[in-house]
C-alpha cells in the first residue's frame, strides 16, 4: 500500500490541497483495483472459506 505524507506544509497550500487530494484519489483507487483482481483469482471455495462470495468482491474492494 502506497502512503503519502501529507502533514508538511505544501507551499501553494490550495494548489498542494489539490495535487494532495489528486495523489490520494489515485491512490485509492489503485488499492481498490488491486484488491478486486486478487480476490477475482480467487475460487469460489476460496472466497468461501474467508466468508466471501463473488457478489461481495466490489463492495469489500472499495
Amino acid at each position: 500500500m502506497t502512503t503519502i505524507d501529507t502533514t508538511r506544509p505544501m507551499y501553494g497550500s490550495r494548489i498542494g490541497g489539490i495535487f494532495a487530494s489528486t495523489i490520494n484519489a489515485f491512490v485509492d483507487w489503485n488499492d481498490a483495483r488491486v484488491t478486486r483482481k486478487a480476490l477475482d483469482k480467487l475460487t469460489d471455495r476460496e472466497l468461501d472459506d474467508i466468508g466471501l462470495c463473488r457478489g461481495d468482491i466490489d463492495y469489500i474492494a472499495r
